[in-house]
């Protein structure tokens, strides 16, 4: 059986699709290759938009679903051209799809996660076995169904030392603890926003879809009450097991916060408060780890955020005793993670291994998790 394994990942950030062509036949997995595709403006705003609930919401969302397969079949085209391998040399490709809707263990005690896809016909364009829908075993077993990437955390990074932590920015943020106790267990947990609001206000005020460096953020000024009424969000303090998404996280979430500010304070300048939700981001992140594992030497970050320098000086800033880097030090990109993690996870599915912690998702046990769709 092929050891090459493709892995897809379009996350909550909604920039594109990042794609790694990953080989496990070694001892330590490596990565072959890397392409990258934005989103279409039209397909991302509509992804946004199924984030809350409008007209038409089955058709649109099947029609949006197809988009995102073609675009992932493009990558995966992309990818095999890079590396001059023909589809057949692939074993399976791990593609995550959209998540649009994500409420575990609500409403019925089950709950639910909605990840956009259509599996079938990337199988049918590229020609190659996929396996997708990798969170909806997991909730179905009691768990919240997120974060699945601290397994390829612990596999991948474990062997640069203890005391080591993996945090994930993306349009969510999530932290994997790796050594968290005396019995080396594995902890992980979405701790708050990432790069969704951030991203969100950025677009709305200066027309561009991020914050490039964090240099619109560094021009302007926090602003102390409307930061405390941000980190009083319940969640930020719960204890883990515990996931989210844009469902709480939205735009509607921040509009209510602004309100009570304006009411109180009057009109905040639109850099201040993108400086505030920053701080916001880096705040979270750095407390939960502090709460989690206070003795964490080494915070190695990836995604999207690690790129934003701004964000990056504002979390050493937060922990000043521990070394913050971006995983790219480790031996893998900020934007490779992710879609490594789900070319890892493909794997655990086509062994029939299982790919859950759930210590960390909080599941009844171990599962194997994915749908596999044959080429």
């Amino acid at each position: 059986m092929s050891e090459l394994y493709i892995g897809l990942m379009s996350g909550t950030s909604l920039d594109g699709v990042d794609g790694v062509l990953a080989d496990f036949s070694g001892e330590r997995m490596r990565v072959l290759a890397h392409q990258a595709s934005p989103f279409p403006d039209a397909l991302r705003a509509e992804f946004l938009a199924l984030n809350a609930s409008g007209s038409d919401e089955i058709h649109r969302g099947a029609l949006a679903a197809n988009g995102l397969a073609r675009l992932y079949g493009s990558v995966v085209g992309k990818l095999l051209q890079e590396t001059g391998l023909p589809p057949s040399a692939i074993c399976a490709i791990g593609a995550h799809g959209q998540t649009v809707r994500h409420r575990p263990g609500e409403f019925d005690g089950t709950g639910y996660t909605v990840q956009l896809n259509q599996p079938a016909l990337l199988a049918e364009l590229c020609g190659v076995d996929v396996v997708a829908d990798f969170r909806s075993r997991d909730v179905a077993a009691g768990g919240q169904g997120a974060p699945l990437v601290p397994p390829f955390h612990q596999a991948f990074f474990s062997p640069h030392g203890e005391r080591l932590a993996v945090l994930n920015i993306g349009g969510i943020s999530n932290l994997t603890l790796l050594h968290a106790s005396a019995e080396n267990s594995v902890l992980g947990f979405d701790c708050g926003p990432g790069n969704a609001l951030m991203d969100g206000w950025c677009h709305r005020h200066t027309g561009q879809h991020f914050d490039n460096g964090g240099a619109w953020a560094a021009s302007g000024t926090v602003l102390p009450d409307l930061l405390d009424h941000m980190l009083a969000e319940p969640f930020l303090h719960r204890q883990p097991p515990k996931s989210t998404g844009r469902d709480l996280f939205s735009a509607a979430w921040l509009e209510n916060i602004l309100k009570t500010h304006e009411d109180r304070h009057g009109p905040a300048a639109s850099v201040d408060v993108q400086t505030t939700l920053t701080e916001l981001t880096a705040g979270a992140c750095a407390d939960a780890l502090r709460r989690n594992m206070p003795g964490c030497t080494t915070l190695a970050v990836c995604g999207g955020g690690a790129y934003n320098q701004y964000l990056m000086q504002r979390i050493q800033k937060l922990l000043p005793g521990c070394k913050v880097q971006s995983s790219d030090e480790l031996g893998l990109p900020p934007l490779q993670v992710e879609a490594t993690a789900f070319a890892w996870l493909a794997r655990q599915a086509i062994l029939r291994h299982t790919a859950n912690l759930p210590k960390v998702t909080g599941a009844r046990g171990a599962r194997i998790l994915g749908a596999i769709y044959p080429a």
